[in-house]
């Protein structure tokens, strides 16, 4: 038995892996072989440690294997391994631009290893390779250590966030971006955080600080990585999380009919289960609280600083490094800023003068910035010389329909955020474009010429004013705007509570046989529902006190609470009554209306109840307005808020310049496409056939009954022959009739 074990321990070196799976069964029973392979580790790391490049390549394919081995079996012996760790870091730190490259992974994957094993922490794993990454100059070694930071980042913050381990890490990356402004290391900084943020890891205002640093930054790549941090971090967060969450939608009708249809077998009935459990899981991952996730636009700590250093540093700098294609991106950077946070940063408008002409390289990309960067309290002064710098050089007769069509809809970009930098003459030259002959310079001319209508309509001439506009300037309702006017607040949807409260007041007064139209027998019936509401609210807080949670409670309760028990009672509410051809009474009435409306959450408390009724009729109010259509007031609403989060593009500014006529060579293209090899010598009814069999598509009706054999044809073709005329004439009606409405399913949701 003694000469068996002796012999297994002469072959133990060369079946470690062997070793490793009986070890980690039975530590106890083979302490004595790990102590032989670790006696042979640590004098081959004495080796090693004296002359890391002289040695031999057996020597060091034999030391990797039993690092490897080490590592694997370390937790198995904690206090015979306990400088192992240290070991490790001591070669990769000292040696990992001498090490060979197979031994070098191996260092680092069995360090992570260890992490894994809790056998060493994540910050000093941090404090190992992150100077390792910084200083290294092998590519493949920066990829590697990339790649393990991020994963150790990712599991130390997967249960729980580590707001411990992510400070040290996030302090450590900002001071390798301020110590030195000028050096390259940086862009691993900006690698990382802008990882972390896409995986929502990162998401504080600390994180936004590092990216704010390596924009303010003196080397190109550097500021490169933070700008488009800030242009484009969020849309690639929101993606990321889309298809993290993006499970395949299950149709549980549709699987329910196939199991009807078609052969029972408990294989199906398996597949039905497993799409109902699937779906009552998707649904309960939507009824949990979703984190809010802040833009990294707004999380910076001082925006109007921020802006006035970019501008001031990258763009305005004469002995700045940068391209134009970079320099567009700072300028999109801080136009965002400025028009996001309605900043005041003058010398930027003065900034586009001299870029605003067709011959300039993407002039588009200057016009979008330039739009995004006005909002209403941008002084007219400074934006005026532009609008008429955009109306000389690209809105001529002269001009391309591409470039005339771009220089509108920048203009009414620009005039959309702020009305007052226009003029009566020049509005009244740029609106005569609605007469061209090119499609989209119409379509730009018509939108300016709306635009106007609902924000100046006094510009205008009285041809061009339309019926509405005419109206609103002879009543006083359209009354011109003031620099720096903004429109009152208020809680959206108020008024549709106080329509609801009013119809269900009557509702309940015509259930008691009551007129609807009384004065002072409203205010007791707020009272009795305002005890009614009262005590049933203490009803429901009573039963629901033990669960801890939140009251339910019904919508369609009418609750009004009153500020004190022994107020007296309101004066009686004033009735409108409008006669219909006084019309400044009714204008007057209107104003008291809107009073009464806005005045609802200064005299009464809303209750849970008015809350949830009130987002109920908001649901309502949306939903209305997507399914039907919109009111001039708020498609100007939505336009002058629709790039406030996503940004302008070029391709917008480019507008409907798309609709030129196609050249000789583009419809020809256009003709074969689609068409295969015309060698085949095929008919396109067979092409297209072919190419249907491809997508796996079915046959047409009528593919279907040239194909169907003759025998069958026969009955009906003999009925056909004794049919009479009146038969034949309902026949054709309703072959007719199912054309109109689509076939004989109809035009379902048409």
């Amino acid at each position: 038995m003694v000469k068996k074990r002796v012999g297994a321990l002469e072959k133990v070196d060369a079946d470690l892996p062997n070793l490793q799976y009986k070890i980690r069964r039975d530590p106890k029973s083979y302490t004595e072989d790990f102590l032989n392979q670790y006696g042979q580790y640590q004098s081959q790391r004495d080796i090693f440690m004296v002359s890391p490049s002289t040695a031999t390549s057996t020597g060091i394919i034999s030391f990797r294997d039993l690092i490897d081995f080490v590592a694997h079996v370390s937790d198995c012996f904690p206090e015979d391994t306990a400088e192992f760790p240290e070991d490790l870091k001591t070669i990769i730190t000292r040696h990992h631009a001498e090490l060979e490259s197979e031994l070098r992974e191996k260092i680092v994957g069995s360090l992570c290893l260890l992490r894994k094993k809790e056998i060493i922490d994540s910050s000093s794993l941090l404090d190992t390779l992150f100077p390792i990454l910084v200083s290294t100059p092998s590519k493949t070694l920066r990829t590697l250590l990339f790649q393990k930071i991020l994963s150790d980042l990712r599991a130390s913050n997967s249960k729980h966030t580590n707001h411990r381990m992510n400070r040290t890490m996030q302090n450590a990356l900002f001071n390798l971006l301020t110590s030195d402004r000028t050096s390259q290391k940086g862009i691993w900084a900006v690698k990382i955080t802008r990882e972390l943020w896409k995986r929502q890891i990162w998401t504080d205002a600390k994180a936004v600080e590092i990216m704010k640093e390596a924009s303010l930054a003196d080397n190109e790549k550097v500021i490169g990585g933070g700008v488009r941090f800030f242009l484009g971090g969020d849309k690639e967060r929101e993606e990321t999380l889309e298809d993290d969450s993006s499970d395949e939608e299950i149709d549980i009708g549709k699987l329910k009919h196939q199991g009807l249809i078609n052969k029972k077998s408990r294989k199906k009935k398996k597949s039905l289960d497993d799409a109902v459990k699937k779906v009552r899981k998707n649904e309960k991952k939507k009824n949990q609280p979703h984190q809010l996730n802040f833009s990294a636009l707004h999380l910076l700590h001082d925006p109007q600083g921020f802006a006035e250093t970019l501008f001031q540093k990258h763009l305005q700098n004469g002995k700045s490094k940068l391209n134009l294609e970079q320099k567009l991106l700072v300028l999109q950077l801080v136009s965002r800023l400025v028009g996001l946070h309605k900043l005041t940063v003058i010398s930027l408008y003065s900034y586009f003068i001299k870029y605003l002409t067709p011959r300039q390289p993407s002039v588009t990309s200057f016009l979008a910035s330039l739009a995004q960067a006005t909002h209403n309290l941008v002084p007219p002064d400074a934006l005026e010389p532009l609008v008429q710098k955009i109306a000389n050089e690209f809105v001529s007769e002269a001009s391309a329909s591409e470039v005339a069509s771009a220089g509108l809809n920048a203009i009414r970009e620009i005039c959309v955020r702020q009305p007052l930098a226009m003029s009566d003459t020049l509005l009244q030259d740029l609106v005569m474009y609605r007469k061209s002959k090119d499609k989209g310079t119409v379509m730009a001319a018509k939108g300016l010429l709306s635009l106007y209508r609902e924000v100046g309509a006094d510009l205008l001439k009285k041809r061009d004013r339309g019926k509405t506009a005419s109206m609103g300037l002879k009543s006083g309702s359209i009354k011109e705007r003031r620099f720096g006017e903004e429109d009152a607040g208020g809680i959206e949807g108020l008024e549709l509570l106080e329509e609801w409260k009013a119809e269900e007041r009557k509702r309940k007064r015509a259930e008691r046989g009551l007129p609807s139209d009384a004065g002072s027998d409203e205010e007791g019936d707020d009272e009795e529902d305002e005890e009614a509401g009262w005590a049933k609210w203490d009803a429901e807080s009573d039963a629901s006190s033990d669960s801890g949670g939140w009251i339910n409670v019904e919508s369609d309760d009418d609750i009004n609470i009153s500020d004190s028990d022994d107020e007296k009672p309101a004066p009686k509410k004033v009735k409108f009554e409008i006669p219909a051809e006084d019309g400044d009474e009714k204008e007057n009435a209107n104003k008291n209306l809107e009073q009464k409306i806005s005045n609802l959450a200064t005299t009464k408390i809303l209750t849970p109840a008015d809350l949830a009724k009130l987002q109920e009729l908001r649901l309502q109010a949306d939903l209305n307005k997507a399914m039907g259509p919109k009111s001039k007031s708020a498609r100007q609403k939505e336009l002058a808020a629709r790039h406030t989060d996503d940004g302008l593009t070029a391709e917008q500014i480019e507008g409907l310049s798309k609709f030129r006529k196609s050249t000789k060579e583009e419809m020809v293209a256009l003709a074969r496409e689609g068409k295969g090899d015309r060698s085949e010598h095929k008919s396109t009814q067979s092409l297209r056939r072919a190419k249907k069999d491809a997508e796996g598509k079915s046959t047409t009706n009528k593919e279907k009954a040239r194909k169907k054999n003759f025998l069958m044809t026969l009955g009906k073709a003999k009925y056909k022959q004794k049919r009479s005329l009146t038969q034949t004439k309902r026949v054709l009606q309703g072959h007719i009739e199912r054309s109109k409405r689509g076939g004989k399913r109809g035009n379902v949701g048409m």
